[in-house]
């Protein structure tokens, strides 16, 4: 009796493991079907319900067996519409009452018709802050920036007092424009109060953790030094609602 139940284990086993191989292989060709450029590696089911994982890319992705989702960098992403699902949740729960900033504490550099608001926290002395002024906000028309100075001091220990060099200029936006496009500070400067202090409670209050930290009038937040075409859809989104 105990052979005829072990061969009978055995014979499930195999028959489980044949099936397994089969969900496997339809979820490869599923995948692939749906990704067509990446090459799935493996697929091996987990031991947590319903859980696949999948090795493509060089990355391992999560899945369930009918492709409903997948979990990429800690993303959950729809596999039909390739929609980033956690990130469009994110951009939401990080909004900010745009209306709500003191826009008088900023640098106002208006081009064009200067019809679209867009807020940038940016820290003098951060090459990318630079590289977003010069290569993507430069490609950008009927705009107005307001620029924050928030100096990372641990990053950059001179960044205050540059800051305060510009803020105090007679001309604050050649004062930046100088600086930003052609790395020279003003020659001479007033005394004058700075808000580099409210600036950064303000970024403390809103999560703004690095530089450049973007705004726009919707309340949504882009972060770094993004290309000016992704800058420009952002724009058209928030100035529709």
């Amino acid at each position: 009796m105990n052979t005829i139940l072990k061969k009978l284990a055995v014979i499930y086993l195999l028959m489980m493991s044949q099936f397994a191989l089969a969900d496997e292989a339809s979820l490869k060709k599923a995948i692939e079907a749906v990704y067509p450029k990446f090459k799935v590696e493996s697929v091996v089911k987990t031991p947590f319900a319903g859980l696949y994982e999948v090795f493509m890319g060089g990355q391992i992705i999560y899945t369930d067996e009918k492709l409903t989702f997948l979990i990429a960098d800690g993303n959950l992403v729809d596999p039909k519409t390739k929609k980033d699902i956690t990130g469009e949740r994110l951009e939401e729960l990080t909004k900010i009452d745009f209306n709500s900033l003191p826009l008088d504490q900023a640098i106002k550099v208006v081009k064009g018709n200067g019809s679209r608001k867009l807020v940038v926290f940016s820290d003098v002395d951060c090459p990318f802050c630079k590289r977003l002024e010069q290569n993507e906000l430069s490609n950008i028309d009927n705009v107005t920036v307001y620029t924050f100075l928030y100096p990372i001091e641990q990053l950059h220990p001179d960044a205050a007092n540059k800051s305060k060099s510009i803020w105090c200029a007679s001309n604050r936006v050649k004062a930046w424009n100088d600086w930003i496009f052609s790395n020279k500070l003003p020659s001479t400067t007033g005394n004058c109060e700075v808000p580099l202090e409210r600036v950064a409670d303000l970024a403390r209050k809103i999560g703004v953790t690095s530089t450049p930290t973007l705004f726009f009038a919707d309340g949504k937040r882009m972060l770094g030094a993004q290309p000016h075409k992704e800058i420009e859809k952002y724009l058209i989104a928030a100035a529709k609602k």
